[in-house]
């Protein structure tokens, strides 16, 4: 799939379905894939598609912070200035691309239409992006201020928001493009002494820290399991007829040192899908051979790429540990920070943050900027995921905490049904993987601690509260809520939070990076199959 085309607003009566009375929405966390992009690299130039597209418009407005050491505010010390007294300034400029000519000579890019503006680089996220993203945040503001009252109409600063996003140049700008939508520049309030709006603080991390997508360039056992997955596809779709039917659509386009189309084919399936939809979502001048767009075709390549990429989600506690573990780690740890802070009536919700570390606030509501392979794969690791569709661009899925309205009578608690996690195996692949009771004492709240070593008092604190996923609007049932006692009578999309953290908690890693350097070698599944999926009661 490509462009996402957006439900129509939920009706009154869908909204009193989705939010009832009895619940009070408590805490909101939004994962979104970016918008509308280039291709990653340049395809199918033989079929008339140029490499650089003219749909970038911001790069004519670029900017730079840059240290004026010459100014007449020129600080002291001039080798060592201080961030507070140094004269910053903004410098505007307009970027071009540059590329290779004939005989390795430098050329400026450009467009179809010999455009030497407004280009893309590959894999850049285009006007049209901006456009989706920005729209996504207007939707979330109607319904997060508008209809539900959950967020205030105005802002004072956003201490008790959650900003992040990967390093990634595209899902950055879509998160600002969203939130820019959401709190527009006429809801910011200034602040009475400095008469400006506080600048909100944006997390991002090291390549070697991301745990905001599958990262499998700096988790290396993650490597060796994605390509195994890789291999174990290409040996079950490359002989195929659906194989057959996209050779017969695609293959006269492919280039003559890898004239066939395969997952591992060069460009590879996932490749080929990768430059149909980033083209089907654009203009006409960026437009493939209408034969490119033939609708079975591009169901087979999604049908065939999710199995690629996302089949070890579903099949390989491993896999959902390493992959995404980390993420649906921090994302029950904020749930179960705001429960516990709730419940504890001494240490009441604090909407205040320690401006040192945002991190570290109690979060009402967060917005996190990533990618399709971080949308699918967290469907997949609980078991919701369709295994035959690719989440389109500007996709987004709402984690939303919900509290029981009366859930301060001890009488009205609901304990979850919740199996305790298996032993076995993986205890012993895996040792750091478990924590010792002695270990977990020592731990900051219930936050980070395994369901297995909760106490009575401490799982009490998650009594009444409830969880719900929407993807691009639609509730997400989880396989592993479906239990009695799991979740909200009637309705099973609004999974107990003791339940959702248990599912979660048996593939969240308790040591990302050295289990990322654990098994290497070893195959890429147990041998005797896998334990109780963490998806399934």
């Amino acid at each position: 799939m490509t462009s996402l085309t957006p439900r129509p607003p939920y009706t009154d009566h869908e909204l009193k379905k989705l939010y009832p009375s009895g619940l009070q929405l408590q805490q909101v966390q939004i994962l979104m894939r970016h918008g509308e992009r280039t291709p990653v690299t340049a395809r199918f130039q033989n079929a008339g598609l140029k490499p650089f597209w003219p749909y970038c418009a911001s790069v004519r407005q670029m900017k730079s912070i840059m240290l004026d050491l010459n100014g007449e505010n020129r600080p002291k010390d001039p080798v060592m200035p201080t961030s507070g007294n140094a004269p910053w300034h903004t410098v505007e400029w307009k970027r071009r691309l540059e590329t290779f000519g004939p005989n390795d000579e430098p050329v400026v890019a450009k467009g179809p239409g010999h455009e030497l503006d407004d280009v893309c680089d590959f894999g850049m996220l285009t006007d049209l992006g901006r456009q989706s993203t920005s729209r996504l945040g207007m939707r979330l503001r109607k319904l997060y201020v508008d209809r539900l009252g959950f967020l205030p109409e105005t802002i004072s600063s956003t201490d008790d928001f959650y900003l992040r996003s990967t390093n990634v140049p595209r899902a950055l700008e879509s998160m600002h493009q969203t939130f820019q939508a959401l709190y527009p520049p006429s809801t910011r309030e200034p602040d009475p002494e400095t008469g400006k709006f506080p600048v909100p603080t944006v997390l991002t991390r090291g390549p070697g820290d991301e745990t905001l997508y599958p990262n499998d360039g700096n988790c290396r056992r993650f490597a060796a399991l994605s390509r195994a997955f890789a291999q174990r596809a290409a040996d079950r779709w490359n002989a195929t007829e659906d194989m057959k039917y996209l050779n017969k659509v695609y293959g006269k386009w492919m280039p003559a040192n890898s004239p066939r189309v395969a997952v591992d084919s060069r460009p590879r399936l996932s490749g080929i899908m990768d430059t149909v939809n980033a083209s089907l979502a654009h203009g006409p001048h960026t437009r493939l051979p209408e034969e490119f767009y033939d609708y079975k075709a591009r169901e087979i390549l999604e049908r065939i790429a999710s199995d690629e990429w996302f089949a070890g989600f579903n099949e390989s506690r491993e896999y959902r540990m390493l992959g995404m573990g980390g993420l649906l780690g921090d994302i029950v740890e904020r749930m179960v920070s705001r429960a516990e802070r709730t419940k504890n009536s001494s240490n009441p919700v604090n909407t205040k943050s320690d401006t040192s570390d945002p991190s570290a606030s109690d979060i009402k509501f967060g917005l996190s900027g990533c990618h399709d392979t971080t949308l699918a794969g967290m469907l997949a690791s609980l078991g919701a995921h369709d295994s035959s569709s690719w989440p389109p661009f500007t996709s987004h899925i709402a984690i939303e905490l919900f509290r029981k309205a009366d859930s301060n009578s001890p009488s009205d608690h609901i304990s979850a049904v919740v199996t305790p996690a298996k032993r076995g195996w993986w205890e012993s692949m895996f040792p750091g993987s478990a924590v010792s009771s002695s270990n977990q004492q020592q731990a900051s709240g219930i936050r980070r601690k395994p369901s297995e070593y909760l106490t009575s008092s401490e799982r009490s604190k998650l009594d009444g509260y409830y969880v719900r996923m929407r993807y691009n609007d639609e509730p997400v049932t989880i396989p592993g809520c479906k239990a009695p006692g799991n979740h909200l009578e009637g309705d099973e999309s609004f999974c107990t939070l003791t339940a959702f953290k248990s599912i979660v908690d048996k593939f969240t890693p308790q040591d990302w990076k050295q289990q990322c350097r654990m098994n290497l070698g070893q195959p890429a599944t147990p041998p005797s199959g896998e334990p109780e999926w963490a998806g399934h009661p």
